[in-house]
């Protein structure tokens, strides 16, 4: 089992990778069969559902990328069990093709194996994105 800090340090590169639009340094957090889902009703918003390994993944989150800026990361909550973690953040959005900001919250949910993120859960306001995209 991986210790506290080594895990904190891998979903705090990957944020990094996130925030600073590198969906390459992104994708190589993951495990190779790494799974990311976005929860929400697809009908409502297509952006919700899951990719899983790297080439799926790395199209995915280039796009995010390239559709949602993250102008900044405040982490409310940190929580560790084992190899399981909850992070709490806020963020500052910007929705680059009509250059809108609006603050929001996630709730980010990972499990980790063999020092890469096997999985990531992620909870945002879905109304709030939608309502921004549309």
């Amino acid at each position: 089992m991986a210790q506290r800090e080594d895990i904190l340090a891998l979903v705090r590169n990957a944020y990094a990778a996130r925030d600073g639009d590198d969906a390459e340094g992104l994708v190589t957090a993951f495990h190779p069969e790494g799974a990311f889902t976005l929860m929400g009703d697809t009908s409502t918003l297509e952006l919700t559902g899951s990719v899983q390994g790297h080439p799926a993944l790395r199209g995915a989150f280039s796009q995010f990328i390239n559709d949602f800026g993250f102008e900044s990361r405040k982490i409310l909550a940190e929580l560790v069990d084992g190899e399981r973690i909850a992070i709490h953040s806020r963020l500052v959005v910007r929705y680059r093709p009509t250059g809108k900001t609006f603050s929001t919250e996630l709730l980010d949910l990972f499990r980790i194996q063999d020092g890469k993120i096997v999985e990531l859960i992620e909870f945002a306001d879905t109304a709030q994105v939608k309502a921004m995209i549309s």
